[in-house]
């Protein structure tokens, strides 16, 4: 039986190579996907290939992800060479030409494969849920079933856009407060950890008695010069504690979001731009023709 070597990608958008057993190139295609996994390039392997691609472990996990302006300019672009009246499989090879991001660039050219053997450009980009999210699934397929894809997929990259000039708009907003912040730490930590030692021992050469909060200073002056990687063991493993319980934990995702939601002065920013975002996804999906019951299911996520 032949041996075909191939490059594939999963369904987390992971690079794999390896080699196969099958009858032919079909059937080797076909196994792979009954395994989840989709060729990008599928050829006849040579004794030495089997071999290096054994010795390797026939595994290789491609790391760069997919940033959103990336993904608007591909949407814009793809958009563009369909409403210009190029047919869908040469726009999308048009663009793994272009594409400069080598995991969009592998996606890209198995949806190119997946589409000109028969499959809707939905189907084939659900098989990437970490780079097509199911808002993007949604409005592809209602622009495919009203006949609009390019209009839908420009609005796609107005969305994408919009959310990526958002978040540009609050980092700029929350950078020079964030700066302040830890410049002001910097400096009490400085003098907390150096310049109270020295006046500690001002105060003792007086023999007076210290009010309380003096004390207290003193002694937390002293904790951090003595024992400061304590405090950076319990600073350390409160982050890690509270991201567990975020990423892992209901009930601690819940906690996280009503916090920022009842933060002083950052707790109205964040139920801005939540409304914001919930907004902005409806609206467009809405516009899309997506079903309200659908459309609001894919906003609340």
């Amino acid at each position: 039986m032949p041996v075909y070597e191939y490059i594939a990608l999963d369904t987390d958008g992971h690079r794999r190579k390896g080699i196969i057993d099958a009858g032919s190139v079909v059937a080797a295609r076909q196994k792979l996907r009954e395994t989840e996994i989709f060729p990008v390039e599928l050829s006849e392997a040579s004794e030495q290939k089997r071999e290096e691609t054994a010795a390797r472990g026939g595994a290789v996990r491609l790391f760069r992800r997919v940033g959103l302006q990336e993904l608007a300019l591909m949407t814009r672009q793809l958009a563009t060479l369909i409403g210009a009246g190029l047919p869908l499989v040469p726009s999308l090879s048009a663009l793994v030409t272009q594409i400069r991001n080598p995991l969009l660039k592998t996606t890209l050219a198995q949806i190119r494969e997946e589409v000109n053997e028969g499959n809707s450009l939905t189907q084939s980009m659900s098989h990437f849920p970490k780079i097509f999210p199911p808002f993007y699934i949604n409005m592809v397929r209602a622009g495919e079933a009203s006949g609009t894809v390019n209009l839908v997929l420009d609005r796609l990259a107005d969305f994408q856009e919009g959310q990526q000039a958002m978040k540009t708009k609050i980092r700029s907003a929350l950078a020079y407060p964030l700066f302040m912040f830890f410049i002001g730490s910097g400096v009490l930590f400085f003098l907390v950890t150096f310049v109270v030692p020295n006046i500690t021992n001002i105060f003792r050469e007086m023999h007076q008695t210290l009010p309380g909060i003096t004390v207290f200073l003193i002694v937390v002056s002293g904790f951090m010069k003595s024992l400061w990687w304590v405090l950076l063991l319990i600073l350390l493993t409160g982050i890690v504690g509270v991201r567990y319980a975020i990423r892992k934990t209901e009930q601690g995702r819940h906690i996280w979001d009503r916090l920022k939601l009842n933060a002083p002065l950052f707790g109205d920013l964040n139920r801005k731009i939540a409304v914001a975002r919930f907004s902005r996804t409806l609206g467009t999906l809405l516009q899309s023709s997506v079903p309200l019951l659908s459309a609001l299911e894919i906003a609340r996520n």
